[in-house]
């Protein structure tokens, strides 16, 4: 699964912290995501369990690939972004959520958020128009989007000088200022979307299991709880009832030739199973 995640033009990725029994306490783990959408509309959502949150499990899912990569800002995936592989696409999402928190103590704050809502306006714009992922989607961004784009730059450059590099909103325009590449990229290619909620939202059932058993006994847990919960949740995002592929997969891989495994993966899986029915 990780490896067709791989082999996709436009992939999400972002992690989270997962608890470990070490001797007698908890060490800090990770658990990560990495999630694209296939030329047929199905969503594969692969994980990654690892005991460092370093660029590693980046690059060992997605090094030597080509490709854009939808995150954060945070520096670990640089080992699999430019120059050498990977153009990193920023989330405007995250930068929203900066600007947000600012707004209690700096009104001005308002006017990003405003710039922001724009933008998303454009996608909804061209959602209800059926043109999502069109030549049509990125001639509506360069008309509607990139104008926004230009506007708001300039309001970060009048805005910086005024305020603490410490103060909340100080720091969401320096946030804000040193992604700006990676945040305009998508006006310039309608694959690329404006955020990586994607990916945030793949990560919730950890925050879930945080709250339900605390804890994975050990590496070897943590690694089969990211192949269960890239199976199920793959399932889900592709409408196949998960207790009815596992009960039929877990029977059906004990013979099934290696070399088509990937025929077992979950939209694989139902595309097999609609052609039987038919």
């Amino acid at each position: 699964l990780l490896q067709a995640i791989a082999a996709a033009e436009v992939v999400w990725a972002d992690e989270t912290p997962v608890r470990v029994l070490d001797v007698k306490k908890t060490r800090q783990g990770y658990l990560w995501t990495f999630l694209t959408q296939t030329p047929a509309g199905e969503w594969l959502l692969g994980y990654r369990f690892s005991l460092g949150r370093a660029g590693t499990t980046p690059k060992e899912v997605l090094g030597g690939t080509r490709g854009a990569l939808v995150v954060d800002a945070y520096t670990g995936y640089n080992a699999v972004t430019l120059p050498e592989g990977r153009v990193r696409v920023g989330c405007w999402a995250h930068v929203r959520r900066r600007f947000f928190e600012a707004l209690p103590g700096a009104p001005e704050a308002r006017e990003a958020l405003d710039f922001i809502l724009s933008l998303y306006r454009v996608e909804a714009e061209a959602r209800k128009a059926g043109v999502v992922r069109t030549n049509a989607h990125r001639e509506l961004r360069q008309k509607k989007s990139a104008p926004v784009l230009a506007a708001l730059g300039t309001w970060l450059e009048e805005q910086t000088p005024r305020h603490l590099p410490k103060g909340p909103l100080g720091q969401a325009l320096s946030y804000a200022r040193k992604q700006w590449d990676a945040l305009t990229r998508f006006v310039s290619d309608e694959r690329l979307p404006l955020d990586n909620n994607r990916s945030e939202g793949a990560l919730r059932k950890a925050a879930l299991g945080r709250k339900n058993f605390l804890f994975v006994g050990h590496e070897a847990a943590g690694e089969n709880l990211a192949g269960l919960y890239a199976l199920v949740a793959t399932c889900e995002a592709n409408g196949v009832n998960p207790e009815a592929y596992l009960a039929d997969v877990l029977l059906r891989v004990q013979t099934h030739p290696n070399a088509r495994i990937g025929e077992l993966l979950p939209h694989e899986w139902k595309r097999l199973r609609a052609a039987d029915a038919s």
